[in-house]
């Protein structure tokens, strides 16, 4: 999730109706759904049994469209789990008003809607998808920056929100330890020719199919620099004992996980001092507790 200023649109059933039968008639016979879970920068939707849509919610996410479109069928020929095809771009129609795109189905459950979920062996494959990852070409990724939100960039480009949030927390976290949780992550730069990274590694942007991994989705703030904020997920997700084997199965020193674990502290710090409510259910609170417990480093 990466909130963005600018106006969300109402995006609706009807209207990918009207945007497929307008553009792309061969597929109007189609059925069309909502997808069960959505995530903050796109609306999805089933297209049949082989297609998805999927539409900017704001103007912010337009250019991940042509990100991806670019990116994915690069990345697809050196990554072992499948990750969505780019099959067509939608121009803005019928009162929408961005780029769009059609995009091959990948069958699977999000990790946070499986069961029958192997979090051990989780631990393992995404350890493995990673590397993969960042051993894919990088010549022609694009650099970490703005489009990415920085992802991929030293976590010191959201210091100042780090310390907004410990002036507003004061007499709710422990302010010392949060600083020396941050100023840990400070400490170091990646140092190595940079890497692709995934830039949202999330429960609802990993696929499972029989308990184990299947598939990766949503590469909008994917890009080219430092890995470390792909580690975030040993915090929000995984707990000690799983995030020691994912530690071992990703192959990162104890200097990106020092900034990992920085970035897991800013995303928790963010919403939890945000007054309009971006931490509902206290899961980030229980997201900066495990921070502050667990460093992860050896």
């Amino acid at each position: 999730m990466r909130p963005h200023t600018d106006p969300v649109i109402d995006i609706t059933t009807a209207l990918v109706r009207t945007l497929i039968a307008d553009q792309f008639p061969q597929w109007s016979d189609l059925p069309v759904s909502p997808v069960d879970r959505q995530g903050w920068d796109n609306r999805t939707f089933r297209l049949g049994d082989r297609l998805t849509v999927r539409l900017p919610s704001a103007e912010g996410y337009v250019a991940a469209v042509a990100k991806e479109d670019r990116c994915l069928p690069v990345l697809a020929e050196h990554l072992s789990l499948p990750v969505p095809g780019p099959v067509a771009v939608g121009r803005p129609a019928a009162g929408y008003p961005f780029p769009w795109a059609v995009r091959r189905w990948l069958p699977g459950a999000t990790v946070e809607a499986s069961p029958d979920l192997d979090r051990v062996r989780l631990t393992r494959d995404l350890g493995a998808f990673l590397r993969e990852l960042r051993a894919a070409p990088a010549q022609h990724g694009p650099a970490a920056g703005r489009h990415s939100y920085f992802r991929g960039c030293h976590p010191s480009a959201y210091g100042d929100q780090v310390e907004q949030a410990l002036q507003r927390l004061g007499d709710v976290v422990d302010v010392a330890a949060c600083q020396a949780v941050w100023a840990e992550a400070l400490t170091s730069v990646w140092a190595s020719a940079p890497t692709w990274f995934h830039g949202d590694v999330a429960v609802g942007n990993l696929l499972v199919d029989d308990g184990a991994l299947s598939a990766v989705i949503d590469f909008g703030t994917s890009g080219v620099g430092d890995p470390a904020c792909d580690l975030v997920i040993a915090w929000n997700y995984f707990t000690g004992e799983e995030r020691q084997l994912f530690r071992e199965s990703v192959g990162l020193d104890d200097d990106a996980w020092r900034r990992a674990r920085g970035w897991a502290l800013w995303k928790a710090l963010i919403c939890v001092a945000d007054s309009a409510g971006s931490d509902p259910d206290g899961a980030q609170a229980r997201v900066l507790a495990e921070v502050l417990d667990d460093p992860v480093v050896v």
